[in-house]
């Protein structure tokens, strides 16, 4: 079957299709020896030869990471302020890879990193309904009321959220610290929640995304995804307008990666 010479590229899992698009732009793609400048190029992966920089574009092998990203990394590639990136925290898995979703600087936790573009795909399409499973600790502490409206969907400035499953764990003097699940990743979707019924957050760590969780993984280290989770991951997600349907993610153990440490 044919596709575009920016998707071939990226299927390929050596960058994205950004990347792609900007390498073809500059005239360092060839397909059958000539050199295409067009991304929308039709190619056929079973008969044409597509080379970068002269040569073979090769599918690579897949990979699937789950860093524990820590505070103050941002989840780009490179950073024209100098601030530290979680590409800082891979430094030898030998290939290309790229976050699944984002996470602010300020929060911390679970983020998926893959040159798997179509599992990519799959879990940030909020059609999917995987969901996202977060602690937070906020500025104030939150009435009940302010965890209903949490529960049932709140309105943000890009429409009203879904139904989530909001836990309270405990409350202190001046914060109250709960879990949520969500089955969307709009942009600082949790931190405008929780502003949206009047507080703010103090501290926002992603747990779990579907089934696979943190568990004790250490700060700023990572491991590889087993095959029960990819397969748990490709699994459906049913969507309920009911909080009480909408099923959080089971928990499952997680092991060190090569690279752990503290920070």
């Amino acid at each position: 079957m044919k596709k575009t010479l920016d998707r071939i590229l990226s299927r390929a899992g050596i960058g994205s299709r950004t990347d792609a698009r900007k390498w073809i732009g500059a005239g360092r793609v060839k397909v059958n020896g000539k050199v295409i400048q067009t991304p929308d190029h039709w190619v056929d992966p079973d008969a044409d030869r597509v080379e970068l920089d002269g040569k073979p574009v090769v599918e690579q092998r897949k990979t699937y990471i789950l860093l524990y990203k820590p505070k103050g990394y941002i989840t780009t590639y490179k950073d024209p302020e100098g601030r530290p990136t979680v590409y800082d925290l891979i430094p030898d898995i030998g290939q290309w890879v790229a976050p699944v979703g984002r996470l602010d600087q300020d929060t911390t936790g679970l983020l998926i990193l893959t040159n798997d573009n179509d599992f990519a795909d799959r879990i940030t399409n909020p059609d999917h309904n995987i969901p996202k499973t977060y602690l937070v600790k906020t500025s104030s502490v939150l009435s009940d009321d302010a965890l209903r409206q949490l529960r049932e969907g709140v309105e943000l400035n890009d429409g009203p959220t879904r139904p989530a499953v909001v836990n309270r764990l405990r409350d202190s003097a001046t914060s109250t610290f709960l879990e949520i699940t969500i089955t969307e990743g709009r942009n600082r979707q949790v931190r405008r929640m929780i502003e949206a019924v009047g507080s703010r957050v103090r501290k926002l760590v992603r747990t779990a995304i579907g089934p696979v969780v943190i568990g004790d993984l250490l700060i700023g280290s990572y491991r590889t995804l087993d095959a029960k989770e990819l397969k748990a991951l490709s699994a459906r997600y049913p969507y309920s307008n009911t909080d009480a349907k909408l099923k959080a993610p089971r928990k499952a153990h997680s092991r060190e990666g090569p690279s752990s440490r503290r920070r």
